[in-house]
């Protein structure tokens, strides 16, 4: 598969190939020659200068993309939007076009801290979404944003209802969960000793947790007890 735009040989420019090699084994399902090889602080850093250029936004607009580092490079641009409802318009266009754990779990656009009223709505809605990586980065969002202070006890119900058979969703869960046992123990804790999860989320979700510098040597014990 050979680049044919200006941006694709660009791209390949900063091709490793032993990366590419290495990461492409982190991506299953991913077909390997999609994968160009770039590693993250290189292609931040070029999306840091190329998201001053008009074409920048032409790239935006034109979904699907060939390549995996065009999908990290899209959503790198998104979230440097400052202006919300621009970077909620292209979040959500871009959403339906996520084929991997990877792009879905990069950084947060940094506006979305100063809307989580208004974003809360949207995160439902991803979550209901019905789509693999739609609904991982839901619940990516309720649990970067929204297990301190804006914290509420319904959006742990939110995340025990999605049923799925997706490896992704339910490890996001489970990593969901994790997070939530260190910061909001007793909220947390009722569905493990309840068993309201299903088998695989429970077991991992304790394994994440035991896994965890956050949760105490006396939650652990007590996690492994609710094997």
């Amino acid at each position: 598969m050979e680049p044919y735009t200006a941006l694709q040989q660009q791209l390949f420019t900063m091709q490793d190939l032993k990366y590419r090699d290495f990461h492409s084994r982190l991506l299953p399902g991913i077909d390997k020659e999609t994968i160009i090889g770039i590693r993250t602080p290189i292609l931040r850093k070029f999306a840091m200068e190329f998201r001053k250029t008009e074409e920048s936004r032409q790239f935006l607009k034109e979904l699907p993309h060939q390549y995996y580092e065009e999908n990290n490079l899209h959503m790198m641009l998104i979230s440097a939007e400052g202006n919300y409802e621009i970077c909620l318009e292209q979040v959500k266009a871009f959403l339906p076009y996520i084929d991997n754990w990877a792009t879905c779990d990069l950084p947060l656009p940094k506006c979305y801290a100063k809307h989580k009223d208004e974003l809360i709505f949207e995160i439902e809605q991803w979550m209901a979404s019905g789509k693999t990586y739609t609904i991982r980065y839901g619940i990516g969002v309720l649990m970067r944003l929204y297990l301190d202070e804006d914290f509420r006890p319904e959006y742990l119900e939110w995340v025990i209802s999605v049923r799925s058979e997706e490896y992704y969703v339910n490890m996001m869960i489970a990593w969901y969960l994790a997070t939530a046992l260190a910061k909001q123990w007793d909220a947390t804790i009722p569905y493990l000793e309840e068993k309201r999860l299903s088998e695989w989320v429970h077991k991992k979700t304790i394994q994440k947790a035991i896994e965890s510098y956050r949760i105490t040597p006396e939650q652990k014990v007590y996690l492994r007890s609710l094997r």
